[in-house]
């Protein structure tokens, strides 16, 4: 019983394996001829502030 189970299940895996590994649903990908890195330079401007100190009243 046990073992009539464990060979059923292996064959269904093995057909889903087929299956999954001819599937007729092929994606052809096309290759980009265009594939240049894209190069990022944020200007970033740090300017700096004067420190102006709240009275604190003590």
């Amino acid at each position: 019983m046990l073992l009539s189970i464990t060979i059923s299940l292996a064959v269904l895996v093995i057909i889903n394996l087929l299956l999954l590994k001819f599937s007729s649903n092929k994606i052809d990908r096309t290759a980009k001829t265009n594939k240049k890195p894209v190069v990022l330079t944020p200007q970033i401007t740090i300017e700096q502030e004067s420190e102006r100190l709240a009275p604190t009243g003590s």
